[in-house]
């Protein structure tokens, strides 16, 4: 039962995060646009990846195929990797929402395998 909640607790932080950050670029996306080119990021990227997180939450979430949550939860920690070490770089103090979804997919992934495969 703890394992449960610690991984459905895990899961809605890591959902929230990347639901957040995917609808500030679809639905904000002049803001998106300044902090990608801050970031020294291609703009064009800010679409693709705003669908590519809504659907790797629905991956993780259904678990219709392994194969797909895992790259889900591959992309999300690369995604969050790549955020925290950009905005360090950059210095700009908007670090701490990566510190949060890489603790949050770690664990995530972790009691997923705990719970739902026999790893």
């Amino acid at each position: 039962m703890k394992n449960k909640i610690i991984y459905w607790v895990a899961t809605g932080f890591m959902s929230l995060v990347f639901l957040f950050s995917a609808g500030m670029y679809l639905l904000n996306y002049e803001r998106a646009f300044g902090f990608f080119e801050n970031l020294g990021f291609p703009t064009w990227l800010i679409y693709p990846l705003a669908i590519l997180k809504i659907l790797g939450i629905a991956a993780i979430l259904t678990k219709k195929s392994t194969f797909l949550k895992e790259q889900a939860y591959a992309g999300f920690l690369f995604d969050a990797l790549l955020a925290l070490a950009a905005h360090t770089v950059v210095g700009d103090g908007e670090f701490m929402p990566s510190v949060i979804a890489i603790l949050a997919t770690v664990t995530s992934w972790i009691y997923d395998r705990k719970l739902f495969t026999n790893v």
